[in-house]
């Protein structure tokens, strides 16, 4: 393995760790905020265990976010110290702003897990809220960050030189709001229908059925209300990447040949060689209108752009097309659900809409991670768009495989660590959280 490839590989996989866990961590606290309020509200005892079992899920994938992100950090230095010589004056603001964040967030969270009889209870309640806004700020603090490698801006690059340097504008990126909507709905998609599916399985299994019935609700409505605006968010996206990134777009869709009333790809399998999608289905004129609102407009293919400029097509094609297909897959669940609670009322305790939410369990997150590839990979081989290769970015210190190595077991050492603890915290619900008898069943 040679080093360039190893520092992608270890950047890739850290990353692809890590997303996981600041998802969890933007949207967690606001489901444990909205058990803790019917609490407060309703004052039935379910809602108070819902709300202790997750406030501790919570602490243990904030402890763990924070271990992987500071290895993230430490990894930027390390891998990429060009990129970080002349990126880090102008995109440092977000990172500094998501170090404040992250720090209220800890702040509110000790305030949260002690303060339970110690606050007044609404003022309690109001610190658990504080933790997810802070979350969700953090995370969209990150995707600033990120955007602006995707639309470079707040500086003038004269003669390989930064000069003229405006925090301000490259925070605010002509990318960082398609990117942050994006995303933040992602988050909640992944992370509710996760959640939802795990307590739908333990319905399932008949287990503390009161207990897990309360806690899928309030998952199920999240992830369904998410997954119905995700199309929409994609939406804004696509144009923006029309706009601003028009190779990734055409490795996206495999789109090889300039033209109008360019046709929508689905599926397919894309022979660079041939420059044709083999086995797809086309829809006419779709591309054109998604990227453009206009059915006839001209949609650049990757002909316009140099080969040494390409995106890897394959990886690009494939991802984009896994995530569209499992978003559709929950937006198809979604109106079966929203059908469910409005019109068919005997579906909603019903085992085949459990068992489909229990088969969606996984999905949310297999699609978050699709999307990462298809934003990170989809601008190679840029790690600063147009201005920057990612090969000149490289560390030149040798032996980055062996770091590539050791990150690797750091991180599959915390993810069996913490799929232990899950594990505990899902199967003894009945002996550490749910405080009401007549919903306990062996």
């Amino acid at each position: 393995m040679d080093d360039f490839f190893a520092a992608r590989l270890q950047m890739a996989f850290s990353l692809g760790f890590h997303i996981v866990f600041s998802c969890i961590g933007m949207v967690m606290p606001f489901f444990m905020s909205t058990a803790h309020y019917y609490w407060l509200k309703k004052k039935e005892t379910v809602y108070l265990d819902v709300t202790k079992a997750w406030s501790k899920g919570v602490a243990i994938f904030f402890a763990t976010g924070a271990v992987s992100g500071t290895v993230l950090s430490f990894e930027l230095g390390l891998l990429w110290p060009r990129f970080m010589e002349h990126a880090g004056p102008i995109f440092g603001m977000p990172f500094s702003l998501e170090g404040t964040a992250f720090f209220i967030e800890a702040i509110a969270l000790g305030f949260y897990l002690y303060g339970w009889n110690r606050f007044h209870p609404w003022f309690h309640w109001f610190t658990g809220v504080v933790v997810g806004i802070t979350g969700l700020l953090s995370g969209i603090l990150v995707v600033a960050a990120n955007s602006w490698m995707n639309s470079p801006s707040g500086f003038d690059f004269v003669n390989g030189q930064y000069l003229n340097i405006d925090p301000m504008k490259a925070m605010f990126n002509a990318a960082w709001f398609s990117q942050a909507l994006h995303m933040c709905v992602a988050a909640f998609v992944s992370t509710g229908f996760a959640v939802a599916g795990v307590h739908a399985l333990m319905i399932l299994k008949g287990k503390n059925v009161a207990f897990h019935n309360k806690a899928f609700r309030i998952a199920a409505i999240f992830a369904t209300i998410a997954a119905c605006l995700q199309p929409l968010s994609g939406d804004v996206s696509a144009k923006d990447v029309a706009r601003r990134q028009p190779a990734k777009l055409a490795a996206m869709e495999s789109h090889f040949h300039t033209e109008k009333g360019a046709s929508l790809i689905i599926g397919g399998i894309p022979d660079t060689a041939t420059q044709k999608v083999d086995y797809a289905l086309k829809i006419p004129k779709l591309l054109s209108f998604m990227a453009t609102n206009d059915f006839n407009a001209e949609v650049k293919g990757l002909d316009q752009f140099p080969k040494k400029d390409h995106p890897p097509v394959m990886v690009t094609h494939f991802a984009f097309q896994i995530m569209v297909g499992l978003g559709m897959a929950m937006l198809a669940l979604s109106v079966i659900y929203f059908i469910a609670l409005l019109k068919k009322k005997s579906w909603s305790d019903s085992k085949w809409l459990l068992k489909l939410f229990v088969i969606a369990t996984p999905l949310g997150y297999l699609a978050l991670e699709a999307g990462w590839t298809v934003t990170e990979v989809g601008r190679q081989p840029w790690i600063i768009y147009g201005v920057m290769r990612t090969a000149d970015a490289v560390t030149p210190m040798p032996g980055i495989a062996y770091s590539f190595y050791l990150f690797t077991a750091v991180y599959i050492s915390l993810a069996v660590i913490v799929s232990f603890l899950l594990f505990r915290q899902i199967t003894m619900v009945g002996k550490l959280y749910d405080s009401s008898t007549d919903h306990k069943t062996q």
